[in-house]
């Protein structure tokens, strides 16, 4: 039950739970979530993806990324994954945005409806090693302008992110990507 996360529809009604790895072999549509933290500056905070990880080693993305357990509330299940993955602990919200998506990664396949959060913070995280391997904070047009330039050192799904949230990002090439389509405010 530990590593049940939970299986949605197109509309994000839960249809059920399923084991974490098995459902990622499969390729079933589950919830996740993306945290966005920025500090003072409004730059983000970025993490490279720890080396050990099961897909997209050693890539950047945003700050946090995981999946509420059944029966835990989506911010909730942000903010613990925020302290446990980089050490932070500060109130995450909603931002209204989200976006399913299907890509693979390997030999996987992640088909996520995925709700984008955000948060404030100013200073250094503390990684945890299994997850991340760097931090870095940088100002949203390095990043696109990055993105841009090396689209393969970053995750899928932060391309995604970033097209979703806006702001000159939707040129910015996504590797793999098999299906994408934003539908939170606004968007089509």
């Amino acid at each position: 039950m530990a590593d049940d996360i939970i299986l949605v529809d197109e509309k994000d009604n839960p249809v059920g739970t399923g084991e974490k790895m098995d459902v990622h072999c499969k390729g079933i549509l589950h919830r996740a979530f993306s945290i966005l933290i920025y500090n003072s500056k409004l730059q983000i905070l970025l993490q490279k993806r720890a080396g050990s990880k099961y897909h997209c080693p050693g890539l950047w993305t945003n700050t946090c990324c995981s999946h509420p357990k059944p029966g835990e509330k989506l911010v909730m299940a942000a903010e613990r994954r925020l302290k446990e993955e980089m050490g932070i602990e500060v109130p995450i919200r909603r931002t209204g945005l989200k976006f399913i998506y299907k890509v693979k990664v390997g030999e996987l396949t992640e088909h996520e409806y995925d709700h984008i959060l955000c948060g404030n913070f100013d200073g250094n995280p503390i990684l945890n090693p299994e997850e991340a391997d760097d931090w870095k904070w940088i100002s949203p047009k390095d990043l696109r302008d990055d993105m841009m330039a090396n689209p393969e050192k970053y995750t899928p799904w932060f391309a995604l992110i970033l097209r979703t949230i806006g702001k000159g990002a939707e040129t910015i090439p996504v590797p793999g990507l098999e299906k994408y389509k934003v539908i939170g405010p606004n968007k089509k």
